[in-house]
């Protein structure tokens, strides 16, 4: 008879077992003879308790639900991937569950644990600072074959990913400003120890060194995909002897603090000098001027991860078909209102 609030306690008396019993068949039935989990199983439909969620695990031996790390949540440059991911997981009735890793690091061991005590069945990793250590611990492990890199990604690590063509975004920023005149550009990097700084600063120096376009050590500033690096690089750029005449930067938050401190300084954007941004984040288009930017596709990063982590925690394929080749998602130039010929 189904129970209102059905308590494990009452799974147990149903089924004749105690209540570490019934908590192993729900964590790691395979310590469990084929019996005793039928039993609890049919414990569980009868109490009801936590009917769908309990009796899917001991049936397909799957938590239900995914975790995904993220870098930063405050950053709105994750909420479309976040959608995605959500939306793409919600068709299969999956949970999802998100931590950040800003300000609470996450050890390989913490990680490992939400796998062996059955919490999770897979994981999507936004954030490419996970250790040579923490990635052995998952090969130690059993699980490094359910974790799926999405944006971000470990250089090396022969894991599936998906992510966006950022040297390809980054040549496109620069050939928009050369098509418009400049020769003189700037970049303003993301941090140094980042996968996406060296792919965006790559695409950046291929392609004005097919341009033929003159470089000085300065115009190349060192930033951290933050408002606040965007500020410090505008300082520079103020105090320069030669200043650039165009800045791709390598983020949209570095642009935006880029763009207000170099109009306070005096210079307008674009008439005095042209900003490039990267992301496409909602606040591009709404910013005075409005960005241009290069457009990640954020809500296509999200569902691809999530369908190629389900590829990879699905029990019933005959073969995997996950690979460690990269998925990439193509990426367009937006232009707006920040980027113009040069005056002079």
């Amino acid at each position: 008879m189904v129970q209102k609030n059905a308590r494990i306690l009452d799974v147990a008396r149903a089924a004749g077992v105690s209540t570490a019993t019934v908590s192993r068949a729900l964590s790691n039935p395979d310590l469990l003879t084929e019996a005793t989990r039928e039993s609890v199983l049919a414990a569980i439909r009868s109490t009801g308790y936590r009917v769908n969620k309990a009796a899917r695990t001991l049936r397909t031996r799957q938590a239900g639900a995914v975790l995904v790390l993220v870098p930063n949540l405050g950053n709105p440059f994750f909420s479309k991937i976040l959608a995605g991911i959500s939306e793409r997981f919600g068709d299969e009735d999956t949970s999802v569950l998100i931590a950040d890793t800003k300000d609470h690091a996450t050890t390989g061991k913490y990680l490992v644990d939400y796998f062996l005590d059955s919490q999770i069945d897979g994981l999507i990793c936004l954030d490419g600072a996970l250790s040579e250590n923490e990635l052995q611990q998952f090969r130690e492990n059993g699980v490094a074959d359910k974790i799926v890199f999405a944006c971000e990604w470990v250089h090396n690590a022969q894991l599936p990913s998906v992510r966006s063509d950022n040297i390809q975004g980054a040549r496109l920023a620069v050939r928009h400003l050369y098509e418009l005149g400049h020769t003189k550009i700037a970049h303003v990097t993301g941090p140094s120890d980042n996968v996406l700084t060296h792919a965006r600063r790559e695409g950046m120096l291929e392609e004005r060194g097919r341009l033929g376009l003159p470089s000085r050590d300065e115009w190349i500033i060192r930033g951290d995909f933050s408002l606040e690096s965007g500020r410090i690089a505008a300082t520079k750029i103020l105090g320069m002897q030669h200043r650039p005449t165009a800045v791709f930067c390598a983020s949209d938050q570095v642009a935006f603090g880029l763009m207000s401190t170099l109009t306070a300084g005096g210079l307008r954007v674009p008439e005095d000098i042209s900003v490039v941004g990267f992301d496409d984040i909602e606040l591009s288009d709404f910013y005075v001027p409005s960005l241009t930017t290069i457009r990640q596709d954020r809500h296509a990063l999200g569902t691809k991860a999530a369908a190629l982590l389900l590829e990879c925690i699905d029990l019933n394929k005959s073969a995997k078909t996950a690979t460690d080749t990269p998925v990439f998602v193509d990426v367009e130039l937006v232009v707006r209102q920040s980027s113009a010929p040069p005056t002079s």
